[in-house]
């Protein structure tokens, strides 16, 4: 049982990202957007990379009524037995759906840990048109550097490919 763990870190289909609007333009036009990875999504890749069997997630309260996600894959090395890894971190409730907002919060974190959706946060600023709501009028595009396909190498990072 060996899980090639550099792929967890391989870009996601554009089709995986959901956009949030962060902040407006002076005109409201726009709205400068953030760009995360839905649990679902993250589910998938775990799912794909180290099989349903190898990976399990457990919450705990964090400070201040927030939650912590522990995000474990399990993890076999040189022959010796498989073992269990687990990577940490934590995010507030929210406002909206605060219990499960917090929960999908904290493993979108904890799978950050893992190399899971890292390179979103190279990506450059964002902006988006949007109605007199401020809802997305359109779906953002990422820049093409960071959609799987061809080798792409970012600044000081490992080359990847596509899966």
């Amino acid at each position: 049982m060996t899980h090639d763990l550099s792929k967890l870190a391989d870009f996601f289909p554009e089709g995986d990202l959901k956009w949030k609007p962060i902040g407006l333009s002076s005109d409201r036009s726009k709205a400068r957007v953030a760009p995360f990875l839905s649990n679902r999504a993250i589910m998938d890749r775990l799912d794909q990379v180290m099989g349903p069997e190898n990976w399990r997630n457990e919450y705990r309260e964090g400070p201040a009524g927030g939650v912590l996600c522990g995000l474990s894959v399990r993890v076999q090395r040189d022959g010796a037995p498989a073992e269990w890894i687990t990577k940490w971190d934590g995010a507030e409730n929210t406002e909206i759906q605060p219990v499960k907002g917090g929960l999908s919060a904290a493993m979108r974190r904890a799978a950050v840990h893992w190399g899971i959706g890292r390179y979103i946060y190279d990506l450059p600023t964002i902006w988006a048109a949007v109605d007199k709501d401020g809802r997305l009028v359109e779906r953002p595009r990422l820049p093409a550097e960071f959609l799987p396909g061809p080798v792409h190498k970012l600044e000081g990072e490992r080359t990847r490919e596509a899966a």
